[in-house]
């Protein structure tokens, strides 16, 4: 459903497009000299006329995109952001019009608006994706209007993937998502129903039962795991400790230097100290693997 804005909005709107209209058009040279001192002295004055000269331009494509159901007011100022980009990257010496340059970077930022606002649902990830969300209404209207009937047919939404090099379960799923509005989780089911659909999501994560089991199990072998390291000593503890229980792992060059060994005999120690904690742990159950702790 496209937006409708207010009276208020409406009104400055069309004040600013107008206003945005009435700015002259720039001469190629008197264009380029604007550039060049915006870009060699910052010159403010300069990036404004060049930018209001311009405006019309973002105002022409905005008007592309009003059909996505989203604020002119706000397709305008995207487009304007992207217009400031353009001035800022323009090279005047490569002795091109700023508005043929400037139109990619409008475009862009007004279709990034666009993607992030349409729907809440994220669209148009890749490259690919993006060419289907704003191609796909054109080529659907055209293939209708030549068969003579609304919808598309299997064999049209093949013709659709091919022109925009995609598979046809993209072609599908973007039809779907650009044919159905947004509808909140909150919506109850049917005219006078007490539950919404947001009581039939499944929950994935654990139940109360296998939380509390956890928590028991993890308590149960956090003592066994604290019991098996007073079986080492002070060294060999510090090694498993800095090497296996903490959430950076430390290298053993770096805990040899500490200690004051070679690499080598901190690999030794370790692997000493891991058999002691897995004779350790067999004395507690016969059933235990090291890995589980570790």
């Amino acid at each position: 459903m496209a937006h409708i804005d207010d009276f208020g909005t409406q009104k400055s709107n069309l004040e600013y497009i107008q206003t945005a209209m009435d700015a002259p058009m720039l001469e190629k040279e008197h264009e380029l000299n604007l550039a060049r001192r915006w870009r060699d002295d910052e010159d403010e004055k300069a990036l404004h006329e060049m930018v209001s000269s311009y405006t019309r331009l973002v105002i022409a494509m905005a008007a592309k995109f009003k059909n996505y159901g989203l604020p002119m007011g706000d397709l305008i100022q995207e487009g304007n952001i992207g217009l400031m980009q353009a001035a800022n990257r323009f090279d005047p010496e490569r002795d091109f019009r700023f508005s043929t340059y400037a139109s990619w970077w409008i475009r862009a930022s007004i279709q990034d608006y666009v993607l992030r606002n349409w729907s809440i649902v994220r669209t148009g990830t890749t490259a690919a994706q993006k060419s289907l969300f704003f191609n796909l209404r054109r080529l659907r209207s055209k293939i209708e209007r030549a068969n003579g009937e609304e919808g598309l047919k299997p064999e049209d939404r093949q013709k659709i993937a091919d022109k925009l090099k995609v598979k046809v379960r993209d072609v599908e799923s973007m039809e779907g998502r650009l044919y159905s509005a947004d509808q909140s989780l909150n919506t109850k089911i049917g005219e006078n129903g007490e539950d919404d659909w947001q009581s039939l999501l499944s929950d994935e994560g654990p139940n109360p039962e296998d939380v509390v089991t956890f928590m028991k199990d993890s308590q149960t072998r956090s003592a066994w795991l604290n019991k098996a390291l007073g079986s080492l000593n002070e060294r060999e503890e510090r090694i498993i400790r800095e090497r296996h229980l903490t959430d950076e792992t430390v290298t053993l060059e770096s805990l040899g230097k500490v200690l004051g060994v070679s690499k080598e005999r901190v690999r030794q120690l370790e692997s000493r100290a891991m058999d002691k904690l897995k004779s350790s742990l067999k004395e507690t159950t016969k059933t235990i693997n090291i890995h589980d702790f570790l």
